[in-house]
């Protein structure tokens, strides 16, 4: 049984500037991920590593934030938002600059798995103060509209990254990063509010804030929709390493071509959740979920076919590629929004736990689309397992799919 959850701070609307100081935070690691993205090819052949190596900087920070998460998680429950989110950002930008400095890849690759620890403050804290503030429909509202702002990264941070690594190399990147880090930084500490006051913290020691987690995975749904985000960002992060392979190897594309495609998936995303948050306050979160998982694994299988047989070209499958990440918008955001809703008293522990879900499985999982040959078959392979499985968890563990479950599942 859920544990009862606690009554949302603020019953109103959402303003702009927490949309968008919330949506900054939360897209941290997709600029620290994206902006990179067309320096893959650089950093293999300027600091001698094979495909698989090289997509370990991408996946070695995923990681970094799944453990991250689950240590920020239960502190913010106990020490506010703020605090940890303005340590988490600043040692984000220091170990930027270190990044640009790495001699070696596997340097490179433990500097981003500790950039990503310290990046999981930003994600945690964002959806903690979602849940803070709001829940059920509302939040899943909210979460969805933050795929606007996360949806910038996608758009404008290849762009940015192949300009910059275009005049300064792909270290430039990092600087960059460093930069952005350190503005991000200033701006959460001026203007971010705290969104749990201290009556509402959990005063009491570690083993108090861990037992939280038990108390977590004891709740079988819970656990299941928080799987759910996870295996969609499988789906993402096997298209955001494989991509610069497929599309720039194996297709021809220039960085500069790459970018421009690229940005197409990040429109993809934006426009799902977009149509997500217009929908949900009408149809609801549930009913919007167990319609969307089996319809993106329809269409990652069509994806698969696309490259198993090599018809369609580049429009066939960039075009289906976008259709899959239009209806992740549908998943993650409504999937993510009734698993907080079950347990508020415990925001952040909850946030942490669907961070660490979506990181480690995300982390685990989308290196196959290397391991497997990093083309475009291995990459259609991984994001149609994902969603299959995706499905086969909504099934199974939740009442989606039974007569009238989607009431039941709305409930929280």
């Amino acid at each position: 049984m859920p544990t009862r959850t606690s009554e949302p701070l603020v019953a109103s609307g959402p303003t702009v500037g927490f949309v968008l100081l919330v949506g900054s935070l939360a897209m941290l690691p997709a600029v620290s991920t994206d902006m990179y993205l067309p320096s893959l090819p650089d950093v293999g052949r300027d600091l001698l590593s094979s495909t698989a190596g090289v997509q370990l900087t991408i996946t070695g920070m995923v990681l970094g934030g799944a453990f991250g998460q689950l240590v920020i998680g239960p502190l913010s429950d106990r020490f506010g938002r703020r605090r940890p989110v303005l340590v988490g950002v600043s040692l984000h930008a220091v170990l930027s600059v270190l990044c640009a400095m790495a001699p070696t890849i596997a340097v490179l690759v433990v500097l981003r798995v500790l950039q990503g620890f310290v990046a999981a403050a930003a994600t945690v804290v964002a959806i903690a103060m979602i849940r803070d503030r709001y829940t059920g429909a509302d939040a899943a509202s909210l979460m969805s509209r933050l795929m606007l702002v996360i949806g910038v990264a996608p758009l404008f941070a290849p762009s940015v990254g192949s300009v910059v690594a275009a005049h300064w190399g792909w270290r430039g990147v990092f600087v960059v990063l460093a930069v952005l880090g350190a503005v991000l930084v200033t701006v959460v500490a001026v203007a971010l509010p705290e969104t749990l006051p201290r009556e509402r913290r959990v005063h009491s020691g570690a083993a108090t804030l861990a037992r939280g987690y038990l108390t977590l995975l004891a709740d079988r749904r819970f656990v299941a929709l928080a799987v759910l985000p996870g295996l969609g960002l499988v789906v993402i992060i096997s298209y955001v390493s494989g991509s610069p392979f497929v599309l720039q190897e194996e297709f021809g594309l220039s960085a500069v071509q790459f970018s421009l495609v690229f940005a197409l998936g990040g429109i993809g995303l934006v426009l799902g959740a977009q149509l997500n948050a217009a929908l949900v306050r009408r149809v609801g979160p549930a009913r919007l979920l167990r319609a969307s998982a089996p319809t993106a694994a329809a269409a990652a299988g069509v994806l698969l076919l696309l490259a198993v047989t090599e018809r369609g070209g580049l429009v066939g499958l960039v075009s289906t590629l976008w259709l899959v990440l239009l209806l992740l918008g549908f998943l993650s955001a409504n999937a993510s929004a009734l698993a907080m809703t079950r347990h508020g008293e415990r925001a952040g522990t909850a946030a942490a736990t669907i961070g660490f879900l979506q990181a480690g499985l995300a982390g685990g999982i989308s290196p196959l689309v290397g391991v497997l040959g990093g083309d475009a078959v291995a990459m259609s392979a991984v994001i149609l397992g994902a969603l299959v499985v995706a499905v086969l968890v909504l099934a199974c563990a939740t009442p989606a799919y039974r007569r009238q479950g989607w009431v039941e599942l709305g409930k929280g």
